[in-house]
């Protein structure tokens, strides 16, 4: 059964850098692309960056572009999110998501949120 699991996350203090990790597993059909989403308290989910598995094209949210950097290593399954120059804004819960199918541009699938499997997520807090 897919399965996603993240890790990475913790409390950085403004100005710092972390890395999260999310590992796929059970997609004996494959998949077509990853994406990382977060949600703050009040707020609704938001895609942050999205990956396609084929190409390798990308998409960023306006909020994130020039800090955060999406990547992936096929042999293992595994995205990442690089997050650097992190802000108090960016604190929220993070989760992996992976689509079995294309249903758009990797753009509108990531800001619409339509991904088929989630992972349980990782807390990122940046605070002083």
């Amino acid at each position: 059964q897919p399965h996603l699991v993240e890790s990475g996350g913790g409390l950085v203090q403004p100005g710092g850098s972390l890395r999260l990790s999310c590992a796929a597993s059970g997609f004996t059909s494959g998949f077509y692309a990853i994406g990382w989403f977060r949600q703050a308290p009040g707020k609704e989910r938001e895609g942050v960056s999205c990956i396609s598995s084929s190409d390798g094209s990308t998409y960023y949210a306006d909020s994130v572009k020039g800090r955060f950097t999406i990547s992936r290593d096929s042999a293992k399954n595994t995205v990442y999110l690089q997050m650097n120059s992190l802000k108090p804004e960016d604190t929220a819960h993070y989760c992996g998501a992976a689509a079995g199918r294309v249903s758009d541009s990797v753009r509108t699938m990531c800001v619409r949120g339509e991904y088929d499997y989630w992972g349980q997520g990782t807390q990122v807090t940046v605070s002083s």
